[in-house]
């Protein structure tokens, strides 16, 4: 995902987005504890992109309305 991708969407989009990949994080994590992770550079991407979404909700609630 890149922050080109991002400048459309709405801050609610962003949230569920967000919350969307963290779920997937979590799920990811529970594959990885328990050694069934077959690709473990996903966490990383996907952590990645939650920072990107992160980013993206600062600079919605900071810009003036």
């Amino acid at each position: 995902m890149k922050m080109t991708e991002l400048k459309d969407l709405t801050e609610a989009e962003v949230r569920a987005k967000s919350r969307d990949l963290r779920q997937e994080i979590f799920q990811l994590r529970l594959q990885q504890a328990s050694s069934q992770l077959e690709h473990p550079a996903k966490l990383r991407t996907l952590r990645r992109d939650v920072a990107r979404l992160e980013t993206r909700l600062t600079q919605l609630r900071s810009k003036p309305a």
